[in-house]
């Protein structure tokens, strides 16, 4: 068997990077999300103090922004396959960008598609919306009405790369954690 590939998604504030420390924490590859060094950079760049859900407004070309992000993340992607680790496990997977972009309603083209067919993940675990545990912060700026519908974004865009997102369940990060790993070695 090759390097396993396992991407953690979900919508903002429904614990997805607590999980991945958490597997880090038990000495597992993890590659962390991005988003928030860009986004805390174009708001700083940006000299913006409003309460806007979309990181875009801080940039002064969001799509330059968005192909960042991507390259980012097929970056991370690339570098799994030289790790010498039998799973790597990533804080988003390139299909997140895409979804996003659906979700604010912005165009794509290929140069997107492309990167999401050419750099297939082996599985994905989604984090659903859990009204409980979402807190707000300097990076995190959706409410969780727009996480919720970020959610079905994930949802649909990876379903149309060909995945089956698994939903991790509502429960505390250690028992997220075991449902995962007891997951990927029962498939």
């Amino acid at each position: 068997m090759g390097k396993s590939k396992v991407v953690i998604t979900g919508a903002p504030g429904t614990g997805k990077t607590s999980i991945v420390n958490g597997l880090e924490s038990k000495g597992y590859h993890c590659f962390h999300e991005i988003i928030r060094d860009m986004t805390s950079k174009a708001k700083l760049e940006g000299q913006c103090e409003e309460h806007i859900s979309n990181p875009l407004v801080f940039v002064d070309d969001a799509m330059q922004f968005n192909k960042d992000l991507l390259e980012g993340r097929t970056r991370h992607y690339k570098q799994s396959l030289t790790t010498n680790v039998p799973i790597s496990f990533f804080d988003r997977g390139i299909p997140d960008v895409l979804a996003y972009m659906d979700f604010f309603e912005q165009e794509y083209d290929t140069f997107f598609t492309s990167h999401c067919e050419d750099h297939r993940y082996d599985s994905v675990f989604i984090v659903p919306p859990w009204k409980e545990i979402y807190v707000s912060d300097n990076e995190r700026l959706e409410t969780f009405e727009e996480a919720e519908r970020i959610h079905l974004a994930l949802m649909k865009t990876y379903t149309q790369f060909g995945y089956d997102p698994i939903e991790v369940p509502k429960d505390a990060v250690p028992n997220r954690i075991e449902f995962i790993l007891e997951t990927l070695k029962n498939p």
